[in-house]
């Protein structure tokens, strides 16, 4: 006796029917009447898969009588006993009085009857089974039955005392899914593949929803692609697609058939059973789907009742378990319908500014330290926000805006950041007003955000009025006053504006001290910042000794993995590479890349400043395959999370071309510093220090290229405004010395060159020292430029002092190392030196092709050489086996 026929198109579930017909013939078991459910998620498809298995028993056990009773309502859970009753002729029927469960019961229990299986079909409903009068009471038994329930509940399960024996039937395969959405379509409906798929996966892959889905696209002829497109469109037009109903022979007439339909049902069940659990799920609807944290939810009557309260919810499979028991997912579909349902009620602002006061109230202010805590509560915060129409309650929707997007800020999304906390300082300033503490974190965090995506004047502008209305409302001496000018100050830094930057910092480091002591975290900020103005006016000594003891103390007081601690490892080794501690500062830039990237991700910005840096020190030692493999690495990823204009990423396109041009791509080199001088006179800000270095590097690249007039004039520019902008005593400002003195050189203006090579000479060794090795590039320069006027004495005497310390200092295979070997063999042999020069040529070659290989060009130009010493030696064989 079953209402419906067999599904023809019934797909799948082989294994779920391999366990049910192993348990539920009454044969099974001999000594007890077995007991087995199939609980899921409403429309998963237990009804269906009940109904298969039931014409398998049938075919497998003939003998065994199969009977099917709906436990929707009283009414018809007594309508299929009373049809059980007359086809096993029970007696006494028709009596007025007669209580037919009861009858059905009794004849059921006896063994006399036969085999049977009895389905009891949606027992979902915890009242209409359990209370008084309880139609779980008339349930029959007899060692000769077997019966199996299907429920959305997992506690009728439980309460049936059925522990051992509950299937729980889960969404269909992707292979499942596919053909069943298919069944009934055309081909033409279905044939573009990925958005087949897509729907699929889109409808969770929920056999009533899939159904529903296909049903609608039957009737009307649309295309997966369409259904789909209408899907994603927006949540309502999903919502009623959800809600359509249709035709389906194999489910009951007198219920309607859509998904979310299916799902009131239950909800009102919890409703009315479990008030605080509906509570919940109109609350978790505003959250995202995955890894909602229990600590959430808002409080019930006791931590017992909030536990009741979830489990009712996981026990209807709206909401999921997960590994952690402190956490849970929401079904995707079934929050839609949820959102659907609460607009249709008209309870969603109601809701919606339930779920922002709770979510402001719990989402902690974001630091490193607690960053477990807000990582799991950010996709909540973001999705809830998301969700707001009308912010109705401004002060919290503003609280919750500013601790999103600290969080962002922290993860290195500034732009995400930006937007958010531009709109919580527009809720702030409506209703605290533009002098309340809160207004003012605002718009001092709003400005770092800007400075962080290089937008530095604007950054600047509202650090300024922020500060003066802190130091109005709390006076100078405060610590919110003294945050206040440090982020200022940092921005004047970004700028180039150090001598601002710098007397900035003294003061709000000396007044660190003062109010807050020594060892407070603050006055580690301040002196790292500090350091950094001291780097950027290449003051590298007292730089170095502010970063180490920024450095150790950090280490000391937050760990050597906090985000403050890496940055002071970072700026250490960076300093290490500015005095030309090359092997020091690659050691500790690799460590500190490790660790952030175990601690940041490999995509934050900071841990791309630390992979660009690395580069640029690779760079300096000649290990260019490697270190342009991670300028390109680094620009990629800084365009993807920063913007193609960002000055990191700007200054990254720069550093490209540095290590192109170390090796002779000339071309490749002086495109991508056309494209980056090109973005950055977009930008304001024109006299900026980053300017300069782009300036330099283009003016290097046409020098390379024979382009002597141009870069001479760009040269020239680039050392106007160094001077300008950074002083004459600035490290950058003698490269720009340096390098409009070598294009002088190449143009046979040698008088003016040497007299600038030696007074840059001059100034590196008072600056820098004599062992740095851009004081020895000066003297090397030097050199080259006495020789071209034929005084090679001079010129020799010097190259020898310079070779003997470059190799004392960076070592014998250093790349500048070659180009001193070389002209020091050049001058050996305009000194009539064959015998020298050519050793020196040999050496030099032999290296080249070691340390830039042999197609390099300056390896190339040292063959050449060699040919040419020989030549002069009369060893014309040798010299022609060379050139040809």
């Amino acid at each position: 006796m079953v209402p419906f026929g067999r599904n023809e198109n019934f797909i799948g579930r082989e294994s779920i029917l391999q366990q049910l017909l192993e348990r539920v013939p009454p044969s099974t078991k001999r000594d007890d009447c077995q007991r087995t459910a199939v609980e899921g998620l409403g429309g998963v498809g237990k009804t269906q898969v009940a109904l298969e298995a039931a014409y398998r028993v049938r075919d497998q056990h003939p003998a065994c009588s199969i009977f099917w009773v709906p436990a929707v309502d009283s009414i018809s859970f007594e309508k299929a006993y009373r049809e059980i009753g007359e086809a096993l002729g029970v007696q006494g029927l028709d009596d007025d009085k007669a209580d037919v469960k009861s009858l059905v019961k009794t004849a059921l229990s006896c063994e006399s009857v036969g085999s049977w299986l009895l389905i009891i079909d949606n027992a979902d409903d915890l009242k209409l089974l359990f209370a008084n009068p309880a139609l779980a009471d008339h349930l029959p038994f007899s060692r000769k039955g077997s019966i199996l329930f299907t429920t959305r509940n997992h506690e009728t399960a439980v309460r049936l005392d059925i522990r051992e024996h509950i299937i729980t039937l889960k969404e269909m395969s992707d292979a499942e899914a596919t053909k069943l959405l298919q069944t009934g379509l055309k081909e033409n409906q279905t044939n573009d593949t990925e958005s087949t798929v897509r729907l699929v996966e889109f409808l969770a892959n929920l056999p009533l929803a899939i159904k529903q889905a296909s049903a609608y696209m039957a009737k009307t002829g649309i295309s997966t692609t369409k259904y789909l497109n209408y899907c994603q469109s927006n949540d309502k037009i999903m919502a009623e697609l959800l809600s359509k109903d249709f035709e389906d022979r194999n489910r009951y007439r007198d219920m309607n058939n859509p998904i979310a339909t299916t799902w009131m049902i239950s909800f009102n069940h919890i409703s009315r059973d479990m008030p605080l659990a509906a509570q919940y799920l109109k609350f978790i609807c505003f959250l995202a789907q995955k890894d909602i944290p229990v600590s959430l939810l808002p409080p019930g009557e006791n931590e017992l009742k909030a536990n009741e309260a979830i489990g009712t919810l996981k026990g209807y499979a709206f909401i999921l378990d997960r590994e952690n028991l402190d956490s849970f997912d929401i079904h995707r579909l079934v929050q839609l319908a949820m959102r659907n349902w609460l607009q249709g009620k008209g309870e969603w602002q109601k809701w919606s500014i339930n779920v922002i006061q709770q979510l402001a109230d719990k989402y902690p202010l974001p630091a490193h330290e607690n960053r477990k805590v807000w990582m799991r509560y950010l996709p909540h915060g973001q999705a809830a926000l998301k969700l707001q129409e009308n912010l109705v309650d401004k002060e919290a929707s503003a609280s919750l805006l500013f601790n999103v997007a600290e969080s962002y800020s922290i993860l290195g999304k500034y732009k995400e950041a930006e937007q958010m906390h531009r709109q919580a300082l527009e809720l702030r300033e409506a209703v605290l007003g533009r002098e309340y503490p809160d207004t003012l974190a605002s718009m001092n965090s709003f400005a770092v955000s800007l400075r962080n995506q290089g937008k530095y004047e604007e950054a600047e502008e509202l650090h300024w009025q922020a500060l003066q209305i802190i130091k109005k409302k709390l006076g100078g001496n405060h610590p919110d006053t003294l945050t206040s000018m440090n982020n200022l100050a940092l921005t004047l830094q970004s700028q180039g504006k150090y001598e601002e930057a710098e007397q900035m910092h003294r003061q709000a480091l000396e007044l660190r001290k003062e109010v807050l002591g020594e060892k407070d975290p603050d006055i580690l900020n301040s002196i790292s910042s500090l350091a950094g103005v001291f780097e950027g006016q290449g003051k590298y000594m007292e730089a170095e000794q502010m970063h180490r003891q920024a450095l150790e103390l950090r280490e000391a007081a937050l760990g050597r993995e906090h985000p403050d601690t890496l940055a002071s490892r970072n700026n250490l080794a960076a300093i290490f590479r500015c005095q030309g501690e090359y092997v020091k500062a690659e050691q500790t830039h690799r460590q500190t890349l490790e660790l952030s990237k175990g601690v940041l991700g490999s995509e934050h910005p900071h841990t791309l400043t630390i992979m660009n840096n690395l580069a640029l020190v690779l760079n300096d030692q000649g290990k260019y395959e490697e270190a342009e493999q991670m300028h390109r690495q680094t620009l990629e990823l800084e365009k993807e999370v920063l913007g193609r204009e960002h000055p990191n990423t700007l200054t990254s396109m720069n550093n490209l071309g540095s290590v192109l041009n170390s090796q002779g791509k000339y071309e490749e080199a002086e495109r991508i510093y056309r494209q980056t001088w090109q973005l950055i006179k977009k930008k304001p800000g024109r006299e900026h220090p980053s300017i300069l270095g782009c300036m330099n590097n283009l003016a290097l690249v046409l020098d390379s290229q024979g382009k002597y007039a141009e870069a001479e004039g760009m040269h020239r520019q680039t050392l106007e405004l160094s001077e300008k902008v950074l002083g004459e005593k600035h490290p950058n400002t003698f490269t720009s010395m340096n390098n409009l003195a070598l294009v002088l050189d190449s143009q046979g203006k040698y008088e003016e060159a040497e007299q600038m090579h030696r007074e840059i000479l001059k100034l590196k060794k008072m600056v820098l020292g004599k062992k740095h090795p851009d004081t020895l590039s000066s003297m090397n320069n030097l050199a080259v430029v006495l020789h071209s006027q034929g005084k090679y004495k001079e010129a020799e005497q010097m190259y020898r002092q310079t070779l003997g310390l470059r190799e004392a200092v960076l070592g014998r295979e250093h790349p500048s190392i070659l180009g001193c070997m070389n002209k020091f063999a050049v001058g050996l042999d305009n000194q009539g030196k064959y015998a020298e020069a050519e050793g020196m040529h040999r050496q030099t070659l032999e290296l080249s092709e070691k340390v830039l290989g042999k197609d390099h060009p300056f390896t190339l130009g040292s063959m050449i050489n060699l040919a040419g010493v020989l030549n002069s030696q009369g060893k014309y064989e040798e010299a022609m086996r060379i050139f040809q």
